[in-house]
């Protein structure tokens, strides 16, 4: 799976009527629903819009008939294997009608010329966890971590040493307990935060 690297834009005239897709990637629903009330335009005819989080999805037709706006928007999504990502189209009514199949070439369209020309990253599977270490092993253990790829989220320095909350690749998580537990003789657990 891939998300976006940053926000991308395209705009397209169809039988007079301006259509706008601007497209970013997010972390959550909350970030998604930000995201979409940010690029709404109020001025605008229609702010129709999707975003997928996993198995987490949403779209809404805003107005226009049901079915010729949102859900052509989600199938550009899907249809390029996207994943934490979000489309805002916005229209301005031009005057003339489209019927159900022009709008939802004009929008499940714009939002797919405007996926295709963003640059895309991977999408790695992370799981959240943290560990209490000494001072003496707090510098092989980062240095070791960084190089399996984990993030370190924040560090806490404690009076013997300090607590790290890491975020782990999770294909990476076996190997990273188990140098933690080798780098630290078994002083230093990792603990995996509840799903």
């Amino acid at each position: 799976m891939f998300t976006l690297q940053r926000i991308e834009t395209h705009t397209q005239d169809i039988k007079k009527s301006r259509f706008l897709a601007i497209c970013g990637p997010v972390a959550s629903e909350d970030e998604a629903k930000a995201f979409i009330a940010q690029h709404s335009d109020l001025t605008a005819s229609h702010n129709c819009w999707a975003f997928r989080i996993g198995q987490t999805y949403r779209f809404s037709d805003d107005g226009e008939p049901g079915g010729t706006a949102g859900k052509p928007i989600l199938q550009a999504i899907d249809g390029q294997s996207l994943d934490h990502i979000t489309v805002v189209v916005t229209r301005w009514f031009g005057g003339t009608l489209l019927g159900s199949g022009g709008l939802i070439r004009a929008y499940g369209g714009t939002a797919a010329i405007c996926l295709r020309a963003a640059e895309k990253i991977e999408v790695i599977e992370t799981v959240r966890g943290s560990l209490v270490c000494d001072f003496s092993d707090l510098a092989l253990i980062r240095a070791r971590l960084a190089g399996l790829g984990v993030a370190i989220v924040t560090e806490t320095f404690t009076g013997t040493g300090a607590s790290l909350s890491l975020q782990i690749p999770t294909d990476r998580l076996e190997t990273a307990e188990t140098t933690i537990l080798d780098l630290s003789r078994g002083r230093a657990v990792l603990i995996l935060d509840d799903a």
